[in-house]
């Protein structure tokens, strides 16, 4: 099957169904490779400010927890959901924990590794990776860019109008 767009992809859910990215052909996806004991762990309060501001106009945030950086998501599915309800209160989609980085990345960060180039290659938790409304990577940001910076703001914007 060859995979050319991030509407191609199924991602095993954190609540134990498929997530299907299909489900949102036509709008904008940003994918962030998440962990729950990072220094970055508090972006998940600016991505659930991101689905809740722009959630309406066609923007899906989906979470990938990944325990490929300082084993900081070691928890499993259940630990992992109540941990960002509880403590973030994350309502966008979330897969289930995944290996993003390597050759056992899962098949949608290996996409994005060959559609953006070893320099977007996620380095740590929370790296970013958005798509227009065809599916295909428009921009990347590292984790220290915080998802309500106005450069992850302005490319969604960017994204939305497309």
């Amino acid at each position: 099957m060859n995979l050319t767009c991030i509407y191609d992809f199924k991602l095993p859910a954190l609540n134990g169904s498929t997530l299907d990215l299909s489900a949102y052909r036509g709008k904008p996806v940003l994918v962030v490779n998440t962990a729950s004991k990072c220094g970055f762990t508090p972006q998940y309060e600016g991505l659930q400010a991101l689905w809740t501001q722009f959630q309406k106009a066609g923007l899906v945030v989906v979470g990938v927890p990944s325990n490929d950086f300082g084993q900081q998501e070691p928890g499993t599915s259940e630990e992992i959901s109540s941990f960002c309800q509880i403590n973030y209160g994350v309502t966008f989609p979330m897969a289930a924990r995944s290996p993003v980085k390597g050759p056992d990345a899962i098949p949608l960060f290996k996409w994005l590794d060959s559609e953006l180039g070893f320099l977007a290659r996620p380095r740590w938790n929370f790296f970013k990776y958005l798509t227009n409304r065809q599916g295909m990577p428009v921009a990347w940001f590292s984790s220290l860019t915080p998802p309500t910076s106005g450069r992850v703001r302005h490319a969604v914007e960017k994204a939305l109008k497309s």
